[in-house]
């Protein structure tokens, strides 16, 4: 046995009370075992976004697994600029890409924000151990937002913000580094 649920915590609550409980889920996390803290989604989405800190693995179906991060992107300004890796520690093998789908509808436009793609890129770097490299990007990103020189999906949520087309940004970050 490896996990400890919540569901298990409740029934010791109920049956030996809530010290007991409590004891029962720190001998288990001494032991090695995995915290499972089952929710429903519309209260994890509360949750993540008040107590973060608490929350280290989000296991869920792919639709709620589609809110959510869409959601929890949207507080690091969206599926625009998150970044998405998929890492299996034990192997090393792992895939980088943007969090957000294809959206052929802005093929060819020059217009979508590249910075998903270009923090995959960075997560990859860092996994790799190239971190000066990872950095120099990530403090290029940072300086050119901060400059307000972004793509459309920053510019229309910032106040005097410079409009740029999607290779701008890219030439912009070059100057950057």
């Amino acid at each position: 046995d490896k996990v400890f649920t919540w569901r298990q915590y409740d029934v010791i609550k109920e049956e030996q009370g809530e010290d007991a409980a409590n004891t029962a889920q720190k001998e288990a996390l001494a032991n090695g075992k995995i915290l499972i803290k089952d929710v429903i989604a519309d209260a994890f989405l509360q949750q993540i976004l008040l107590r973060p800190d608490e929350y280290e693995v989000v296991c869920t179906m792919n639709l709620n697994g589609d809110y959510i991060s869409d959601a929890l992107a949207a507080m690091v300004g969206g599926i625009g600029i998150a970044p998405g890796a998929n890492i299996n520690y034990t192997s090393g093998h792992a895939i980088f890409e943007a969090t957000h789908g294809t959206a052929p509808k802005y093929a060819g436009l020059d217009k979508v924000n590249p910075g998903s793609v270009i923090l995959s890129g960075v997560l990859m770097l860092e996994h790799l151990g190239w971190q000066k490299a990872a950095d120099l990007i990530v403090d290029a990103v940072e300086k050119t937002i901060s400059q307000k020189t972004v793509t459309y999906d920053f510019e229309r949520l910032m106040d005097g913000a410079t409009l740029l087309k999607t290779s701008e940004f890219g030439d912009a970050l070059i100057k950057n580094m």
